[in-house]
């Protein structure tokens, strides 16, 4: 199993995102609160974020009406992802300090047992501006892998982990649709046809953050401010934190968070 969260909202740092909490990320990788299966999170971490629009050295930072071209789309999300834990990367810890982002991905990996601890399976998985984190574990990922056909040019599809062939088959409906939770309920609909598991999927588009809550805790945050986290486990105390009821996919926009039934 692992830990996840993702946040949308006003841009802040990484640090504060995943380290500043007194039950962070960063935390919960050696001691979460709620997890159910495992205990410590040391097999990899990865974080995703999208650069704000108009970042310098991106297509987008151009004025379009200075130079009479078409406005540019914005930046795609970036990376950072490493195959060793979380609290043994200082060197991350302070370049978090520096990155800003309005819309983030981010997990702790507790590796699959049959599967290793390579970077290539730190999530979040990223497919055009689609970021893809899977909590949980699939039964028979060999009958998953053979029902997922990875979609052309997905390398991450193609890691040596059970969350890829949930990753292709969401980039598949997500590219075919637009619609991101129905892409992550679908993908669940679909998996459980085909092997028993725990499919807890986040993804983000760069406007809305959605999760689904199939076989372990998501929560759910808006703040005052206006940002909105979902997260496998609150990282505090905050009296606004929600459950997801299991069965649910949770939907978070800027302007307000749905949350509707898989099935």
């Amino acid at each position: 199993m692992c830990r996840h969260l993702a946040y949308l909202g006003p841009p802040r740092t990484l640090h504060e995102l995943l380290y500043a909490a007194p039950h962070s990320l960063h935390v919960q990788s050696w001691a979460p609160r709620m997890q159910r299966h495992g205990t410590v999170n040391a097999d990899g971490f990865g974080v995703g974020w999208y650069p704000p629009h108009g970042t310098p050295g991106t297509a987008a930072s151009a004025d379009p009406s200075a130079s009479g071209l078409p406005r540019a789309d914005p930046p795609g999300p970036l990376r950072y992802r490493r195959a060793m834990p979380i609290w043994s990367d200082s060197s991350f810890a302070d370049a978090a300090r520096a990155i800003t982002s309005g819309c983030v991905v981010a997990a702790v990996r507790d590796a699959t047992v049959g599967f290793g601890s390579e970077e290539s399976g730190a999530q979040p998985f990223r497919a055009d501006r689609l970021l893809f984190s899977h909590n949980g574990a699939v039964k028979d990922d060999e009958a998953l892998a053979a029902a997922f056909v990875p979609p052309p040019g997905v390398l991450d599809a193609r890691s040596p982990v059970d969350s890829a062939p949930l990753f292709a088959h969401t980039v598949r409906l997500w590219r075919a649709s637009g619609d991101l939770a129905g892409a992550l309920a679908g993908v669940v609909r679909h998996a459980r046809e085909h092997s028993d598991g725990r499919y807890n999927l986040l993804a983000a588009d760069g406007e809305s953050i959605v999760a689904t809550a199939a076989g372990d805790t998501l929560f759910t945050l808006r703040e005052p401010g206006g940002g909105v986290f979902l997260a496998s486990e609150p990282f505090d105390d905050a009296r606004g934190w929600r459950e997801v009821p299991e069965g649910s996919v949770a939907v978070a926009t800027r302007e307000r968070t749905g949350i509707h039934p898989i099935a």
